[in-house]
């Protein structure tokens, strides 16, 4: 286990356990923590989007961890709207938003050397072919 892990960057490990967590939050609190309506709502399936990027998070697809940065921007926002609910809603989505920034920060700090590099390389290839 330490060998899978200890080959993955940080900022990627930390954005694929607050994707994860951040799924775990979104089903929990939608259906036994504090659901809109008694016994859980169909709001538990705002989940599901995040189970599709985790594997490639995980995996360091480039691609995925694009539009994953995109997509977590409505987690960041929805936590910043319920925020002002009171009682256990307030402290969810207090949690909500900070995971989310942090899956957001993390995901930018990963692909930024990455965005980096492709740059270049357009520029040389740009450069070589005038």
């Amino acid at each position: 286990m330490h060998k899978l892990l200890s080959n993955k960057n940080p900022y990627q490990l930390i954005a694929a356990a607050a994707f994860v967590d951040l799924f775990i939050l979104c089903v929990a609190w939608e259906w036994f923590i504090s659901p809109l309506r008694p016994g859980g709502s169909w709001l538990i399936l705002k989940g599901v989007p995040l189970l599709f990027a985790i594997p490639g998070i995980w995996n360091a697809k480039v691609y995925t961890m694009q539009w994953a940065s995109m997509l977590i921007l409505l987690y960041v926002t929805e936590g910043l709207v319920r925020i002002l609910e009171s009682g256990a809603n307030f402290w969810l989505a207090l949690l909500e938003t900070v995971l989310a920034t942090t899956a957001f920060v993390c995901l930018l700090i990963y692909l930024k050397p990455i965005k980096k590099e492709a740059k270049s390389l357009a520029k040389k290839s740009m450069e070589s072919s005038s």
